[in-house]
C-alpha cells in the first residue's frame, strides 16, 4: 500500500528525520513555554496577586493532604473493623447472640 500525503517533504534518511522531528519538538516547547510566560507575565501584573499566591497556597495544601491520605495511610481491614463494632456492642450491654432467639421448642 503506498501513502498518499507524505509529510516528510524530502526528507532523506533516518538521520534527517531526526533533526526534523528534533526541531519541531524545540518549536513546540518554545511556543508553550512563550505562551506560559504571557500567562505568568499577565498573572503578575494583577492586584491582587498576593491573593492569587494565598489561595494557590492553599490549594495546594489541601492537595497534598488528599495525595498523603490516598496513598500513605492503608484503610483498615474489614474483619478488624466488624471485630470492634462486635467489642463494642457487647461492652454496651448488646445481645451476645445478635438478637437471635435460640429458645425453640
Amino acid at each position: 500500500m503506498e501513502r498518499t500525503t507524505d509529510t516528510r517533504e524530502g526528507a532523506g534518511g533516518p538521520g534527517e528525520q531526526a533533526v526534523l522531528l528534533a526541531a519541531g519538538l524545540a518549536d513546540l516547547a518554545v511556543t508553550t513555554v512563550g505562551t506560559a510566560f504571557t500567562s505568568v507575565r499577565g498573572l503578575l501584573r494583577r492586584s491582587d496577586t498576593a491573593e492569587l499566591a494565598a489561595g494557590a497556597e492553599q490549594d495546594l495544601i489541601a492537595r497534598g493532604r488528599l495525595a498523603l491520605d490516598r496513598y500513605a495511610t492503608a484503610p483498615p481491614a474489614h474483619l478488624e473493623v466488624l471485630a470492634r463494632q462486635v467489642i463494642a456492642q457487647r461492652a454496651d450491654g448488646g445481645d451476645s447472640d445478635g438478637g437471635r432467639d435460640d429458645d425453640r421448642a
